[in-house]
């Protein structure tokens, strides 16, 4: 029972942070909608959206390996550094180069200000300590609760003030940026050991050697995550992807949080269980049940009441995001179930099984998205990420009840 007894805890803590963190984030997003139009939000998207492509296009996969790995960390922590500052580095310098092009592709002048801005954002979170994983690795989510509230708290405060202030999208990026100092400054404070520059060609090859299926994985991930997102801001434009993308987050957060919070606490526990299949089999199903109970009943209730929950939490400009949001409802409830496989398989170190998983999902998604939106627009870009998720799942099962045997 020692596994169960982590995992109540563990998702005490941060089941914890999740339920403050989203209750401020849905006042955040309902003040933000009251101060910002749809456009503006848009706007935004499309910067978080290359920030986003290239963070998993450059992904080296190394938390999850140090989750993984059985032996002490401390000596993969000064390497891991160097590759973060490097890849942040990488990164800004890609943001600030590729911007006309990123213009030019969603047709949008204004984003380029914003883009400019999103680049300092991965040149400073480079510089956080990777130490930081230990929160997780160790099972200590006390320790991360406040560490993740101070740096939330913080973006949160920033991005609204500014906001009110100014009345631009710029604000959000603000917000990250505060957040991702905070961050830099809170994990070389409070996390040990702190990383000093020192490079191992060895420890990177082996980091590197375990890690690429999650490269591969996180860049089908990225495509099934934000396929949608990019095509409505293609073809439909920046108003309409400002109000699919506030539908998006307030329709699956509440939903895939409980998922994301019950994952990063059982991945680890995965990991120690690995040997031992029947403890196995009887926690994955018994999490994989408890999750369902809790999300299908709160998609029902969003997609029953979505008109109220746009008016309650955004406001009557927002109400053209209603249809979608009804949709996105059902998408959250699939992606909830179907997310709990993750874990599993991450903690039994296949990784290439989890991008296969992702690249079914593409593929229905891939399929569909570009008809659909053309037809429905923001309903059909939906209805798409439903599909894509009907392609996944069975991939998904498959893959966990032959880990299982």
């Amino acid at each position: 029972m020692g596994y169960l007894k982590d995992t109540i805890r563990g998702v005490s803590w941060m089941g914890g942070f999740r339920i403050v963190s989203r209750i401020v984030a849905f006042a955040k997003t309902a003040i933000l909608a009251r101060l910002l139009i749809p456009a503006q939000f848009g706007l935004f998207g499309i910067a978080s959206l290359m920030l986003e492509f290239l963070e998993v296009l450059t992904e080296t996969g190394i938390n999850i390996v140090l989750v993984q790995e059985k032996k002490n960390i401390d000596d993969y922590i000064d390497t891991a550094w160097i590759v973060s500052i490097f890849r942040g580095l990488i990164i800004s310098l890609i943001i600030v180069l590729a911007t006309p092009l990123i213009v030019s592709f969603f047709n949008s002048s204004e984003a380029a200000p914003l883009l400019y801005l999103m680049a300092t954002v991965p040149l400073i979170r480079g510089f956080i300590n990777p130490a930081q994983v230990k929160f997780q690795k160790n099972l200590e989510f006390n320790k991360e609760f406040w560490f993740r509230f101070a740096i939330f708290s913080l973006d949160t405060a920033t991005a609204v003030l500014l906001a009110a202030l100014t009345r631009s999208p710029a604000a959000l990026i603000w917000g990250l940026i505060v957040g991702a100092i905070a961050e830099v400054a809170l994990s070389f404070i409070f996390v040990k050991p702190r990383p000093k520059f020192v490079f191992e060609r060895e420890k990177l090859g082996e980091v590197i050697s375990r890690g690429k299926w999650m490269t591969g994985a996180g860049i089908f991930s990225y495509f099934f995550q934000h396929g949608d997102d990019i095509v409505v801001g293609r073809l439909l434009g920046q108003a309409p992807l400002g109000l699919y993308q506030v539908a998006y987050r307030v329709s699956t957060l509440p939903i895939t949080e409980v998922s994301d919070v019950v994952g990063k606490v059982t991945f680890p526990i995965y990991v120690g269980m690995s040997e031992e299949k029947v403890r196995l089999k009887k926690a994955f199903f018994k999490t994989l049940l408890a999750v369902s109970a809790l999300v299908i009943p709160f998609g029902v209730l969003l997609f029953v009441f979505a008109r109220e929950v746009t008016l309650l939490v955004l406001g009557e400009k927002w109400l053209g995001a209603v249809a979608a949001l009804k949709v996105l409802a059902i998408f959250g409830s699939l992606k909830a179930i179907v997310n709990s496989c993750y874990p599993l398989l991450l903690g039994l170190g296949k990784q290439r099984q989890v991008m296969l998983i992702t690249l079914a999902g593409i593929s229905g998604l891939g399929a569909s998205v570009i008809p659909l939106s053309l037809k429905y627009g923001i309903v059909g870009a939906g209805v798409s990420t439903v599909i894509g998720l009907l392609f996944a799942a069975p991939v998904a099962f498959y893959f966990v009840l032959r880990a299982l045997r």
